[in-house]
């Protein structure tokens, strides 16, 4: 018999991090609904404490549940060690936490989500820990922002919600260099469609209530990287911060896990339709989407990612109300932030995941008020286009 580790992508996201030989031969991973466990002893309780015994505690500190996930997203992103949050800002705050201190400094990719931006502002004003952003474009513009205080390099690929690219071996190859911990959000792709571990970066992470719970009724992270750091983080930010997942919400998500590949395919697919028709409506001055062959940055998606995903932005002819006006013409599809549901939801970024971003750097971010950004869902991709197609005729 093959070691999971052998197996294939899709036979992974279904068995890694569960023997249901160990659970009574519970097809499915048993939810371990439980605040807390029990000791057999004094001794074994004080054991447990003192690491000299494997075992569970109590459940912001592990639990069989949570478990099974963590090791089945570590397997898949190909990391060591997987760690469950209650939210993907918490995994962001965790990590950027742990990997920093005061008057340190952090090298960002030059867009990124609304809240992340949020907290870098904040991590600013309380700490000074200094940000900058970059396109990084070339491994000289990354090492000429690199600084002696540089402790991490934080990178969105695709970048939300502009969908632009960046080379995850290059920035690694620079970061070695100096020695500097890469962390790339891997939420729009999930590793299903790049891994961003393969690519010599260090910690990979998630906001898991997208495409990973993949039904919109779930709000977690996740986070994979190497043994030893995602231990410590484990043992200080996670515990002491306490940002846990719940083990319902874990078993959502190992159920979601497995048909990420399967509905991944569908939203790829539909996506790639909708691209089409997008390109040729004359009230659609611009689109953009990885998998398509005009996409300036099509090269590097062809080197970091195996299809183009279920993402795709683009900017309407007007003015920002014309872009509001296109929205409020919609009859099905759910104007909605997240993405990665089965349903088809497009949003207004401007003015409504990257509002806490001042106009000034949401510009240079390259987020305009005419930019939307559309998550395909799996409805018949001809009725999402003609959805679209009657809302942008209104323009």
């Amino acid at each position: 018999m093959h070691q999971s580790k052998d197996r294939h992508f899709n036979t992974k996201v279904i068995h890694s991090g569960y023997d249901s030989k160990q659970h009574l031969g519970s097809l499915t991973t048993p939810l371990f609904q439980t605040s807390t466990f029990t000791f057999d002893t004094a001794e074994q309780g004080e054991n447990r404490f003192m690491g000299e015994e494997n075992g569970y505690i109590y459940s912001r500190l592990g639990n069989p549940t949570v478990r099974a996930l963590e090791e089945r997203i570590a397997e898949l992103e190909g990391g060591e060690k997987g760690l469950a949050f209650g939210s993907g800002m918490a995994a962001v705050s965790a990590i950027l936490i742990a990997l920093t201190k005061a008057n340190d400094h952090i090298l960002c990719s030059k867009g990124l989500y609304g809240c992340t931006f949020g907290l870098l502002s904040l991590m600013e004003d309380k700490y000074n820990i200094q940000t900058d952003y970059s396109a990084m474009e070339t491994e000289e513009e990354i090492r000429s922002l690199i600084r002696p205080e540089t402790t991490c390099i934080y990178v969105e690929t695709p970048i939300n919600p502009t969908m632009k690219l960046i080379d995850l071996e290059m920035v690694a190859t620079v970061a070695k260099e100096h020695n500097i911990p890469v962390v790339v959000d891997n939420t729009f792709s999930t590793p299903y469609l790049q891994r961003p571990l393969e690519k010599c970066c260090d910690v990979v992470l998630h906001s898991a209530t997208k495409y990973i719970g993949g039904h919109g009724d779930v709000v977690a992270g996740l986070v994979v990287g190497n043994e030893e750091f995602m231990s410590k983080v484990a043992m200080t930010t996670q515990k002491d911060i306490g940002g846990i997942i719940s083990p319902f919400d874990a078993w959502l998500l190992l159920r979601g896990l497995k048909t990420l590949p399967v509905r991944l395919d569908r939203h790829t697919a539909n996506a790639e339709k909708i691209v089409e028709r997008l390109k040729q409506h004359p009230n659609v001055e611009s689109v953009y989407y990885p998998g398509d062959a005009e996409h300036q940055d099509y090269g590097i998606m062809q080197k970091q990612m195996s299809r183009g995903g279920g993402l795709i932005s683009f900017e309407v002819k007007g003015t920002k109300e014309d872009a509001q006006r296109m929205l409020n013409s919609l009859s099905f599809i759910s104007l909605a932030v997240s993405l990665g549901d089965a349903e088809t939801l497009i949003q207004h970024p401007s003015t409504m995941t990257h509002a806490v971003v001042p106009e000034e750097n949401r510009l240079e971010m390259d987020i305009t008020d005419q930019l939307i950004r559309l998550s395909v869902g799996l409805e018949d991709w001809e009725d999402i286009w003609s959805d679209l197609s009657q809302a942008l005729d209104v323009l």
